[in-house]
């Protein structure tokens, strides 16, 4: 029996995706909303359909894609990374060069950086020393 769908998760900064990806023409939704709605910038929309046009599956595929935690923009590049690795996992050897090539495959890793004491506010801030 051919699976129902491929389920893929990931993270971007603080944001966190499960994602099922689907075969059919549908539209996708992220969080029970759909993703016009949800994403209402168009760089977050390109963003997030970037592994299926490069794959040119667009209307192949739709997913259902649950996110917490960050903001729009790291929850947008959480769902583009969980999109590319649930079709990595669909057809390896057809997806996985050209989504590699792109760089879609590799999760960025970088996080906020804590806040130090003695800083006076933000991480890397300095405290201003008296003069003389």
């Amino acid at each position: 029996m051919a699976k129902k769908y491929f389920y893929a998760r990931s993270k971007r900064r603080s944001a966190i995706c499960n994602l099922k990806l689907f075969r059919g023409k549908t539209e996708s939704t992220v969080n029970g909303k759909k993703i016009s709605k949800y994403f209402p910038l168009k760089t977050q929309l390109t963003t997030i359909k970037l592994p299926l046009s490069l794959t040119e599956t667009e209307e192949k595929f739709f997913f259902e894609a649950k996110v917490k935690g960050g903001g729009k923009s790291g929850q947008a590049g959480a769902v583009r990374l969980a999109v590319s690795k649930a079709l990595n996992l669909q057809n390896t050897e057809k997806f996985r060069p050209i989504l590699k090539k792109a760089g879609l495959l590799t999760s960025d890793s970088r996080i906020r950086e804590r806040r130090k004491v003695g800083t006076g506010g933000k991480a890397r801030r300095a405290r201003q020393s008296p003069r003389r």
